[in-house]
């Protein structure tokens, strides 16, 4: 009986655990700090020196636990990367995302080498293990914030922290068998290395293009979609390892295949993975938490805050200005993508490897691991929203994403219905915007459903629901947002979204359903600020076009190089000193 109460405490608490992770979402993204790390420090205090004493030195199960919670994640993060994304900024982000990797790895070695008198190949070890940004966390906070960055840094951002995991695990692995079997030469482990990327890129590709077919061509059961891609990808893993290959470049591969094929219940697929990974990143966290032993952290504690501050002060920022050196970025976006090199969980679970196989001092690498990850997290997490603001590389609006809601249409991939509560301060209500490739198809007001035509107008408080692709959902998000005015505009960054100066009016138009005349379809917005503007162009500068404002946002050589939109001003001031206010400032414009 006693053994039958053991493992009804176990299932009690191992539910109490979960049901805290579901609570959690609902705080999570206005919490300052990534709230995993509670439940970090939740494995530390239960651990066998805390407060619940319990002694856990599975190495093994961490790892398998690890394992898979990572491999759901880098799927989950190629589900969500579109190819237009990915090539947009392909050069770049690749690039930090291999050499990037090497080059904060070697940077990092020298400082464990002195200090903690290793060989150079453990050294390098060291830095491997903490040179992988983490995806979860750099996204978890810029989203609890509610920054919006400029496109391109965004974009680079998201495929560096989602493509450069699968890099690190190799890396790491290709060390640990260095150290572990010495004889082999530097060119057999290279060759190895090319052996598992290869391989690995095959299986994700082929895998994924198999769960693409298999959503699409047989007939699932309602509701099994979801389980049955998250099984794949455990199975795209599990073979990829299975046969020597980098089973964490197949899993990335797999989803970024998916993600940019229509296939049926796509919003409920990545729904489930949401609450899938978030609830594996907690499991892992747990676990790596009770591996950790406070009063052993002591011995090193010196060395790894050594290793982290150079990790986040010389490593990744010589890492991300050398690296992006060839492409075109500014210095204040060069250093935004410097700060915001996150450390998170795959630090601590790559560390776990030298655990797992047996190395000489291999606490040593993880208890480095977790003082720098845990320094990331605190120092750059509490900072990462006035780092972006300071370096004016986001907008400093806090625009909370409106509940969006995905139905999937029988017998059809091209469209699906998306609805939206139409709030106060949306495009949508204020102006009538909506993408030419958005149809509205009902509205719902008071439990009653309505044609579109019987509700207009629509009303603060309706629900439109909208035929749109599965690919551009996402893309309504922005004219159903609760956006009110904002009192004085940020001359660094006006603007709602940010367009090419080389776009055309026409293609302006489509996006926007704004009404154009047909010889000016082919101006460029460039030209057409040019014409309007009547002299030199400069940064703060508004056009009016229709329901919108184009507003010169980078101006080079006397030509306008990027421009923001945003909603166009109401027409008629509410009081006099708005109006006096607003003729001053349209004066102010003209003569300067």
């Amino acid at each position: 009986m006693a053994a039958l109460d053991a493992l009804s405490i176990g299932i009690l608490l191992g539910a109490l655990l979960v049901l805290a992770g579901i609570m959690s979402s609902l705080v999570a993204m206005r919490f300052g700090a990534p709230l995993l790390l509670v439940f970090l420090i939740v494995g530390m205090l239960a651990g066998e020196e805390g407060l619940g004493g319990i002694k856990f030195d599975d190495v093994r199960t961490t790892y398998v636990v690890g394992s898979i919670a990572l491999a759901l994640i880098l799927f989950d993060g190629g589900l969500r990367t579109r190819f237009a994304t990915f090539r947009s900024v392909l050069g770049p982000a690749v690039t930090l995302a291999t050499a990037g990797v090497l080059v904060t790895a070697a940077v990092t070695a020298p400082v464990a080498k002195y200090l903690l008198a290793m060989s150079w190949t453990e050294a390098l070890l060291v830095g491997a293990v903490v040179a992988s940004t983490d995806a979860a966390a750099v996204f978890f906070l810029l989203h609890a914030r509610g920054l919006r960055l400029r496109p391109r840094v965004g974009a680079t951002l998201e495929v560096e922290s989602g493509s450069n995991d699968p890099f690190a695990v190799l890396l790491t692995l290709l060390l640990v068998g260095f150290l572990t079997v010495g004889d082999r030469s530097w060119q057999h482990v290279l060759a190895v290395l090319a052996e598992q990327a290869l391989v690995g890129t095959i299986i994700g590709v082929l895998g994924g293009r198999a769960i693409v077919v298999v959503l699409n061509r047989l007939g699932l059961a309602q509701g099994l979609h979801a389980p049955f891609v998250a099984t794949s990808a455990l199975v795209i893993f599990g073979l990829a390892s299975a046969l020597h290959a980098s089973g964490f470049l197949a899993v990335y591969l797999a989803g970024l295949v998916v993600g940019n094929r229509p296939t049926r219940a796509h919003n409920t697929v990545v729904v489930f993975l949401d609450a899938v990974t978030w609830l594996a990143q907690i499991v892992m966290f747990v676990l790596l938490g009770l591996l950790v032993w406070p009063g052993r952290l002591v011995e090193t504690i010196l060395p790894a805050l050594a290793v982290a501050a150079a990790l986040m002060f010389i490593a990744r920022p010589a890492a991300v200005f050398l690296c992006l050196a060839p492409f075109r970025f500014a210095w204040r976006e060069k250093a935004f993508i410097s700060w915001v090199g996150l450390r998170g969980a795959v630090g601590i679970f790559l560390a776990s490897i030298p655990l797992l196989v047996g190395l000489p001092h291999a606490h040593v690498y993880f208890d480095i691991a977790f003082v720098a990850v845990l320094t990331s997290l605190l120092i750059q997490g509490w900072t990462i929203a006035a780092a972006a603001r300071r370096l004016h590389i986001a907008l400093p609006r806090h625009d909370p994403l409106p509940r969006r809601v995905e139905l999937d249409l029988p017998g059809q991939l091209e469209q699906e219905i998306v609805g939206y509560p139409v709030s106060a301060n949306s495009p949508y209500l204020k102006r009538g915007l909506l993408p030419s490739w958005a149809r509205p198809t009902l509205v719902v007001r008071e439990q009653k459903i309505l044609s579109p035509l019987e509700s207009q107008p629509v009303r603060p408080g309706d629900y439109v629901y909208v035929l749109a692709p599965p690919e551009k959902a996402q893309a309504l998000d922005r004219f159903f947002v609760d956006m009110p005015p904002p009192a004085a505009p940020d001359p660094r960054l006006l603007g709602d979204f940010f367009v090419s100066g080389d776009v055309t009016l026409g293609a302006l138009a489509d996006i926007y359903g704004l009404s154009i005349a047909p010889d000016a379809a082919e101006m460029s917005l460039a030209d057409h600020f040019a014409d309007e503007i009547k002299r030199r162009p400069k940064q703060g500068d508004i056009v009016p076009l229709g329901p919108i404002a184009l507003v010169a946002h980078r101006v080079t050589g006397g030509r306008v190089a990027s421009i923001g939109l945003r909603l166009a001003e109401d027409d008629a001031p509410a009081t006099l000193a708005a109006k006096l206010k607003k003729a001053a400032r349209d004066l102010w414009s003209r003569l300067g």
